[in-house]
This record gives C-alpha cells, structure tokens and sequence, in this order.
C-alpha cells in the first residue's frame, strides 16, 4: 500500500513551485486599527518546500526522540505551521491525539490518562491561557483550560515565545532547522529512514485518535490508522470531484488535506466562517470548492444576505465589491460563492440548502453524510434531498468503497419517525443502518489497548432503509444522540450526573432541531418532592432549582455538552412499554423557549 504522504512528495517532485497553502491573516496592527478583515495573505507554502518542511520536521522529531507508535496531544489550529506538524508527526510513525481542552478538567484528565500521549503539540498563547498570565481572563470567559505546562510529556508549541510555555519545551519551526538534506529540485528528503514511514507494514499503524464522548470512568476516542486515514481523504476527494489547480478554501483538514493531494491549492482562513463570516465570504468567493459545517453555512448566508442588501448596485454608478457579482446579461445581481460547497459533520436540513441555494445560486450545494467512526459515507445534491424530502431525510448513494447493511434486528419500534415506512405497509425495509468501507476506523481505544480484534463494520444507530435506486433515507434513530455544531452529545452519559445534583430527582437532556440542522441543547429537570403527574407537564425557565443546577452543571458535564437552556418540569412525560422518558414530547414542550417552534 501507498502511503498518502507518498502520494503527496509525487505532487512535490512534479509541481514544486506550485502553491500548496495559502493563510489568510489579519494585518499585523489590524487589531488595533479596525481593519481585522483576515483577507491578507500571510503565508504561502509551495508543494516543494511543503514536502522538505514535512521531511525536516520529521526527522527533527526523530532526533529529539519520537519513535514509532508515539501519541501526540494536538491543540493547534489550522495554520501553515500547524499542518506540516501534523504530517511530520504522521511521517516519523507518530499518532496524532485531538482532545477538546474545553472539557472538565476531570475529563481531560481521564482521556489524557486513556490516551498515554508522550508528546503534546500545543499553541503557545494555548500554554499562556492555560497556565500562564491569560489565565485568570480565559477563566473570566468560561474557559476552564487544563494545565497544559504540567502534564509529564515533550512539549512541541508554535509561534513566539510567551510566558507559560514549559521550560525545555520545543519550538516546531526549530526541529526542521537541522533536519536532513534534500535531493535538490525535488523537495524529497534523501535520508532512507524517512521514506520507511510509507512502508507497507506501516499502513495499520495508529495515525489519528479522536474522542467523542465518554464518561471520566469510560472516555470514547476513535482510532483511526495510516490506511483508514488515507481511504478517508480519497472518499473525501470523491465528494469535491478535486484536480490540480483547483483552490479549496476551508478551515477543515479534511478538504483541506485531499485538495492539496489532488495537487490544488488549499487555502487557510485566518480565522473560523463562525468567527470571521465576512472575512470567510470575501476568501471562498469563486473558490473551487469548500466544505463547512451548518452552522458555519448559517453565519456565511447571513452575511451574504445582508451584503446583498446593502451594497450599491451598477444603477450607483459603482463597481459591486467582490462578495457579490454581475451577470453578463444584466439579470439580478447575486452573491458570489464557490463552484462547490459540501456542507456535513452534522445533519443538513432541506431548509438549509434551500436558503443556500437562493442565496448562491450559482454554487453546487452537497450534503455530506458520516461519522467520526467511517466518513465520509454518501453525498446527495440539494436539488436531489429537497425533492426526496417527504420519503424522509435522503442522505444519498454510499461513496464507492462504502458498503451498506440495514439491519432489522436492532430496531426499538417506540424511536422510529411517526409516518416513516415499514415492511407492514408495504414501504422499504427499515433497520439501524451498518456501514463497511475504507475509511472505517480501526476501534475505540479502550478496546484496542484492552486487545480486542480491530472493527469490521459500524453500526450507525440511524434507522433508514435503501430506496430502489440504492440511496440512503434516514428515518429516526435507535438510541438518544444529540448534535450540536460537530460534538455528539449521548444524554445516558451525562443524566446520571446530573440527577445527584442537589435538589433534583430526575434529568433529562433533549435537542431541539434548528433549521440550518444544528440542534439547541436543554435540561429538563425535577426537583425532589415534586407530586407526580400525568397529562402534560408545566414548563417553567427561571425558576429557583433551574438557575441552581444551570450554575452547577460546567462542573460535571463536558463542555461540548453544556445545556443552552436549563428548565424545570412539574414531572416528565413517559412514552412506550417501557415508561422511559418522552424525548419527543419534551422537544414539542421546550421547543417555544428557545425560539423554535416544532410542528
């Protein structure tokens, strides 16, 4: 087997003066200026000096000790710097670990502890947050960051030097400084040990691992190897239909990387579409593709809605700026956007793409299907999942490689979609949907460091059958999952934690869909005592339990489940043979609180 890094030192050889990254940055006294558009080009990376960067790294991080197998803590965002990082770490045999740092310390402690990291690569203002004289203003926002100075690893950090950054520790751009020479020409390391990292017996070597969830007692992280990893940017490269020359402009490795082993060009925004969506629109116009989560897509349209709105048009006697443009027959002006926008690491509602379809027209709309575990899987059109929207939610033909399995057997009757299909009345046949494929993960961690054999399929725990053309159609799951922005949230982790807060008898966490496909997290509680009930039960936000337990709650959930809203209910409706809680009924009852109503 080929290495993907292989595949990315041929490019090199044969284009090394073509422009593999490109950053965006704001200007250099933009902050204090006003002018924080992030539309300055910062950095410019070429195949050739991207692929010597990567093979100097590499072995800069052989010559301070990293051996095959190493796990690396990573909390780097996407930068120049940071992306030839995470290659040489992959090509000196290393495993790169993401873990969410806005996590209870508790839990970052125990998936540390799960992970074994040796090494962490960390964002130098990240250490000066954490533990150094920015500490007390991230605690001031919410932000309980670990101690990243303190763990017993080799620290790796980039940019400049600031206070809290670990003694000893390294600076990235320092390992390629005595790295190894290269062939002239071709930016391909000459050292034989550096091309042994593509070698076969390498391909099932650990390369990424990604926690999900999970308890402080039993933390959840995929595991993906060199292979799947690899199997997974060819799928993604599927998705963007990508060639050479082509501009991808995102913040997601995951276009990102695929672009540039396409031999295009992957462009870097200075900061995220959420934080910066008019920078963001400015950069992927005319683009060749981009790939963003919902929520981001929401941010970029409101942007180009009301830009649209504002700008002068040709009747103003002024040329139209570059978000928007003119059509050479003089019809209506509309926004510009890239040729290709895949939208996915969540669901994606039909609502979303049709906003987006009228407010870039001029855009092919693809709607992403995946998980952690195997992504991605399909890829449906707008145009083919808006007109599928009455059979349920079309998320369309499996990628080539991605094999399919619908499963019967699993299906709790009580958490299929009301009206959905069912071989009784003659539909499609529906089960928990099975996905194989060359991007499925090796494991969990726990089961692979425990010696269990590695994962043949992936069990989705969405109910969907197989339409006669071969399409998937998602139509409910089979065990409570919430998604919000790319965190799913599995409330039977979380309630249990939540029920020995003071005062409270039961918790339930429930999602309420939002029209771009995110979802708005809510804790309904009980308070002990309360009489029981039957019917409909009252809601009530502000009440003297909900401000208690909402106060409480960053101390024993995880981060990325934090409620947006906590309310108190008069006793919790139950539903099916089971008398388990209502999930369904309380999304209808909280729904109006936070500003969406469910039919």
């Amino acid at each position: 087997m080929t290495h993907f890094l292989d595949d990315l030192l041929a490019v090199a050889r044969d284009a090394p003066d073509v422009v593999a990254l490109r950053w965006f940055g704001d200007s250099r006294f933009g902050g204090l200026l006003g002018r924080r558009d992030g539309t300055r080009v910062r950095e410019e990376v070429t195949f050739g000096d991207l692929a010597e960067r990567v093979e100097r790294t590499a072995d800069g991080l052989r010559a301070r000790g990293m051996e095959p197998g190493d796990r690396v803590l990573f909390s780097i965002r996407p930068r120049p710097e940071g992306v030839i990082l995470c290659l040489a770490i992959l090509r000196a045999g290393g495993a790169v670990v993401f873990v969410d740092p806005g996590s209870t310390p508790e839990l970052f402690a125990a998936r540390i502890a799960a992970a074994g990291p040796r090494w962490a690569a960390t964002e130098a203002l990240l250490y000066a947050a954490s533990s150094g004289p920015l500490r007390g203003i991230a605690r001031s926002r919410g932000l309980l960051l670990p101690d990243y100075g303190r763990l017993p690893v080799r620290h790796l950090y980039t940019g400049p030097w600031l206070p809290g950054v670990p003694r000893g520790a390294r600076r990235v751009r320092r390992l390629a400084a005595r790295g190894v020479a290269s062939v002239p020409g071709s930016g391909l390391a000459s050292d034989p040990a550096s091309a042994s990292a593509g070698a076969p017996d390498d391909a099932d070597r650990e390369a990424l691992v990604v926690f999900t969830s999970g308890t402080t007692s039993d933390p959840k992280a995929v595991v993906h190897t060199t292979r799947t990893l690899g199997g997974m940017l060819g799928l993604f490269a599927q998705v963007g239909d990508l060639r050479p020359g082509q501009r991808a402009h995102t913040d997601q490795m995951f276009l990102g990387l695929p672009a540039i082993l396409a031999g295009g060009t992957w462009e870097i925004p200075a900061r995220s579409p959420k934080d910066a969506p008019e920078a963001f629109a400015r950069g992927v116009a005319r683009a060749d593709s981009s790939f963003l989560v919902p929520a981001d897509v929401t941010a970029l349209l409101d942007v180009l809605e009301g830009r649209l709105e504002a700008e002068p048009g040709p009747e103003d006697g002024r040329a139209a700026p570059t978000m928007s443009a003119e059509p050479p027959d003089g019809g209506e002006r509309r926004a510009a956007g890239p040729a290709v926008l895949a939208v996915g690491a969540a669901p994606v509602t039909v609502a979303l793409l049709e906003r987006g379809r009228r407010v870039l027209p001029g855009t092919r709309w693809l709607a992403v299907y995946g998980a952690t575990e195997i992504l991605p899987a399909a890829v449906t059109e707008a145009d083919e999942k808006i007109a599928a929207a009455a059979a349920g939610d079309l998320v369309g033909r499996p990628l080539d490689g991605i094999g399919v399995r619908v499963d019967p057997a699993v299906v709790d009757p009580d958490d299929a979609a009301p009206g959905g299909p069912s071989p009784s009345d003659g539909g499609p046949r529906v089960g928990e949907l099975v996905l194989t494929g060359p991007s499925l993960m090796a494991g969990y961690l726990s089961d692979l460091d425990a010696g269990k054999p590695r994962a043949t399929e992936h069990r989705t725990g969405d109910l969907a059958y197989q339409d006669a053309d071969g399409r998937i159609v998602l139509v409910g799951r089979n065990r409570d999952m919430i998604i919000r922005g790319t965190v799913n949230i599995y409330p039977g982790l979380f309630e249990p934690r939540l029920r020995e807060l003071p005062g409270v008898a039961d918790a339930v966490l429930v999602g309420v869909p939002v029209p771009d496909g995110d979802e708005r997290v809510v804790l309904v509680v009980t308070g002990e005592g309360a009489p029981g009930g039957a019917g409909v039960p009252e809601i009530r936000p502000g009440t003297e339990l909900a401000r208690s337990v909402a106060d409480q709650v960053a101390g024993v959930l995880d981060h990325g489940a934090l409620p947006d809203l906590v309310v108190e209910a008069s006793h919790l409706p139950v539903a099916g043979r089971s008398r388990k809680p209502d999930r369904r009924a309380l999304v209808i009852l909280v729904s109006p609180l936070t500003g969406t109503v469910r039919a």
